[in-house]
């Protein structure tokens, strides 16, 4: 069941309020954008301005939010730290979340492919008069979420120094001697031995290079898409795709790009569908 939409004013504003909290990196890479998002949301609502220094700081007051309508002034990874906390506390169903993006673009493609605009203006003004969309979320067996899109991505290869030396033959030697997987030619060989499974359906096993793996919700209440591509290496390359509400991943130590962040190594890691788990403000 969706979590019911708050109280809203004929204005759109929520009637108890909003707390907006701001992320202590925006408001050091970008403190004009925050100005502005700060006095397009204090015009259109009784807003609460809450400015920790430190993620600490953020975690504490997000802990103590009361029944204000929550507002993120941030970048993806703000986004994605309040959901998982909010999970963790099992509080993403109490209401809508909104998002005024600030920070680099490379920071904000999360917030893009969510629908939220990159303008401040235009996202706070979202937040006053916008519409709540439904949002799938994926967890891990770690209680990590994942709000668009997991991936694998291929190993990348060392390269051979271009040119003779005493040092860069050092450096050879100790490379030979700690990568031992390495391919000829001083280049790894970009390829995982996994073990991937889809609602417990065999997707690839370690006998078989996997080249990469993503796992991307879709938002429809639905399951997952789940991509692997294995072959190379003088086996046939191949595309399996599938759609899923669980997906397990095992084998030797590989890393994961979980939205914005690298996590890992691992061995073994299980994401489980959850349609609907979290709403957000959007433009209408």
């Amino acid at each position: 069941m969706s979590a019911p939409e708050p109280t809203m004013s004929q204005a759109g504003a929520p009637v108890g309020g909003l707390l907006v909290l701001v992320d202590p990196v925006a408001r050091r890479l970008d403190g004009e954008s925050v100005r502005i998002a700060k006095d397009v949301l204090s015009a259109g609502a009784a807003a609460k301005i809450c400015l920790p220094d430190s993620q600490e700081e953020f975690a504490r007051a997000l802990a103590r939010r009361g029944h204000r309508r929550l507002v993120i002034v941030g970048d993806d990874r703000a986004l994605v730290r309040t959901v998982g906390l909010l999970h963790r506390e099992r509080g993403l169903g109490e209401g809508p979340l909104a998002l005024v993006p600030v920070g680099p673009v490379a920071s904000l493609g999360l917030a893009g492919s969510l629908g939220v605009p990159l303008s401040a203006v235009s996202a706070a003004r979202a937040v006053l008069d916008g519409t709540v969309r439904s949002c799938d979320l994926l967890v891990d067996d770690s209680d990590g979420v994942v709000l668009g899109a997991l991936r694998i991505p291929p190993v990348h290869g060392v390269q051979r120094p271009a040119g003779p030396s005493v040092w860069s033959a050092y450096r050879s030697l100790v490379r030979t001697l700690v990568r031992p997987v390495a391919a000829a030619g001083g280049v790894a060989t970009g390829r995982h031995r996994l073990r991937v499974e889809a609602d417990g359906v065999l997707l690839a096993d370690v006998d078989r290079p996997v080249e990469d793996v993503s796992v991307r919700t879709r938002d429809d209440g639905g399951a997952a898409e789940v991509v692997v591509r294995t072959g190379g290496g003088g086996s046939a390359e191949s595309t399996v795709t599938a759609r899923a509400k669980t997906v397990t991943v095992s084998g030797a130590d590989f890393r994961y790009r979980a939205d914005a962040a690298l996590t890992g190594p691992v061995r073994r890691r299980t994401w489980t569908l959850r349609p609907g788990a979290w709403t957000l403000t959007v433009p209408r």
